[in-house]
């Protein structure tokens, strides 16, 4: 099963990241439902602004916490690569 790391742009501008193995249902999750993240919620709709495919869980994790730990500056230059 292959994962994926994604960054969406929520309303306010802010950057919330994850991981997901169904990217389409994820994302429909963060916009409309209660399964999203708390975080994303009141920050609706997002909008997905970068994805990167994995082959296991293990390792988009690791890169997830990477990312989590950049700077807004640094996350926005990633995602205009």
């Amino acid at each position: 099963m292959m994962y994926r790391l994604y960054i969406v742009k929520c309303k306010d501008g802010t950057l919330y990241t994850g991981i997901a193995a169904d990217l389409t249902r994820r994302i429909k999750e963060h916009s409309s439902s209660n399964s999203g993240a708390k975080y994303t919620r009141g920050r609706r709709p997002v909008k997905l602004v970068f994805s990167k495919r994995f082959r296991n869980r293990s390792n988009a994790s690791k890169e997830e916490a990477r990312i989590k730990k950049l700077s807004r500056i640094e996350k926005l230059s990633l995602i205009n690569k």
